[in-house]
């Protein structure tokens, strides 16, 4: 979890505690301070998803490059002994 989705989840929940206390003591600005705070948080929180995604993504093409040299390399490998051995 990056620092994003953890400071998203703190926010909707700090967020949906102002929101219910808003509600209980007929707070209307609290309520309302609650609910962006919670939005905020959500946002944080999918943005902090999307960078997670995109990490993922790039870790996985740097193994799939790094596979693809491999095999490269050892095909370049075995062309080079069979053309010795002519």
């Amino acid at each position: 979890m990056n620092k994003d989705r953890a400071k998203g989840t703190i926010d909707e929940v700090l967020g949906s505690a102002k929101r219910k206390a808003g509600k209980l003591t007929g707070d209307t600005q609290l309520e309302i301070q609650g609910m962006a705070q919670e939005v905020k948080g959500r946002v944080e929180n999918a943005w902090g998803k999307a960078k997670d995604v995109v990490q993922e993504a790039n870790e996985e093409a740097t193994v799939q490059d790094e596979l693809r040299m491999r095999v490269e390399l050892a095909v370049s490998a075995t062309d080079a002994d069979r053309n010795k051995n002519k």
